[in-house]
């Protein structure tokens, strides 16, 4: 017997739950998406959808550069 669960051809949204839009690239620091495509995503065609996901691993390096950890506050410290 299998199960005749009913599915929807839709892309899946890359959402981690990890919601918060860094201040300078202005993308979610979890899923990559801009404010406007996680509004507008339940309205975006599949095609759309697929635009978004395929570029998202090309703004993974937004938000690499640190700000200088633990070594850059010690020496704020010492200023």
């Amino acid at each position: 017997m299998t199960d005749n669960i009913w599915k929807r051809d839709e892309i899946e949204s890359p959402c981690i739950k990890l919601c918060v839009v860094h201040p300078e690239t202005r993308l979610c620091t979890g899923c990559l998406r801009s404010i406007d495509e996680i509004g507008g995503w339940s309205r975006m065609t599949p095609q759309a959808r697929r635009q978004v996901m395929a570029e998202l691993p090309s703004r993974a390096g937004a938000h690499s550069k640190r700000r200088g950890g633990r070594a850059a506050k010690l020496a704020r410290q010492q200023d």
